[in-house]
Order: C-alpha cells, then sequence, then structure tokens
C-alpha cells in the first residue's frame, strides 16, 4: 500500500525554507494595502504563516534600517508605514550587493552585457530620461557620471 505524504509541520526541518527577502516582500505588501500607518500586531494578523510578533517585528527592524518602511511613536510601540515597494526593496539589494564588490565598473558592465534585449533597451531609456539634458548624442557616454569618450583631435595627441 502507498504511503500517505504530507506536508512538512512548520517545526520540521523539512519545512520549505523562505527565499531571501521574501518575508520582507510580504510585510511590505501588507503595509501598502494598510489604510494608513499600522502596528506591527496588525501586520501580524495579516501574514501568512502565523509568524511570531516578534519575527515581524525583527523583519520591520530591517526594512527600518533598509529605509523601505517608516515608523512614528505611538505611546509605547510603533506605526510602520511603506516608504518602499517591492521593486524598490529588490533595487536597494542590488545597490547594496554592487556597494559590496571591489570592482563595481566590472560588475556593471557583467550585468549590462547579461540583459535581455528588452531589459537593454528599458535600460537605456531609462538612463537617458534620468540625464539631466534629455538623451544623449549618439556615441556619447549615457550613464551618468561616466567619463565621455574624448574627441577625435584629443585622441590624436
Amino acid at each position: 500500500m502507498a504511503e500517505e505524504r504530507h506536508a512538512p509541520a512548520a517545526g520540521d526541518p523539512r519545512a520549505r525554507r523562505r527565499g531571501q527577502g521574501e518575508l520582507e516582500a510580504q510585510v511590505l505588501a501588507v503595509l501598502q494595502r494598510a489604510p494608513g500607518p499600522a502596528t506591527a500586531g496588525w501586520v501580524q494578523e495579516r501574514l501568512d504563516g502565523g509568524l511570531a510578533y516578534t519575527t515581524v517585528m525583527t523583519i520591520l527592524s530591517r526594512l527600518h534600517a533598509k529605509k523601505a518602511v517608516s515608523r512614528t511613536r505611538a505611546g509605547r510601540s510603533y506605526l510602520w508605514q511603506a516608504a518602499s515597494d517591492a521593486a524598490g526593496l529588490a533595487a536597494l539589494r542590488m545597490r547594496r550587493m554592487l556597494d559590496g564588490e571591489p570592482d563595481r565598473d566590472a560588475v556593471l558592465a557583467s550585468f549590462v552585457t547579461a540583459l535581455l534585449p528588452h531589459d537593454e533597451e528599458l535600460l537605456r531609456t531609462l538612463l537617458d530620461s534620468a540625464a539631466p539634458d534629455g538623451p544623449a548624442p549618439a556615441g556619447a557616454a549615457t550613464v551618468p557620471g561616466a567619463p565621455a569618450e574624448p574627441a577625435a583631435a584629443d585622441r590624436e595627441r
């Protein structure tokens, strides 16, 4: 007779581990749906998985350190509000990863060369729209702060 299989219990070591940042994203999503600033208890009630209050507080504190949420004192506790969305949190993680690398130029070059064509075009459009003078002329550096290619006359010297 076939053995019945059940999902692992929460305390079972075979239970599915959440991906890095998954709880943070869930907490941010709950805060974004809130009608206004919310308590940690309110957030906890709306999260799936029956997380402990202390776990929710830890996640909120980490998000606050990353400036993804803001908090204001309300008596002895805090009211929390999303200052970023999931995309903003992902971008923050990408910046932190980049900041931790000794050769930023190589990391960015590797990242850009691995982009899909649509993503590359989107990145070009975003960089062009972020430039103070609008789109850069063809052949000019498009990354803000990147040195421009020297003029032909300068290269010949």
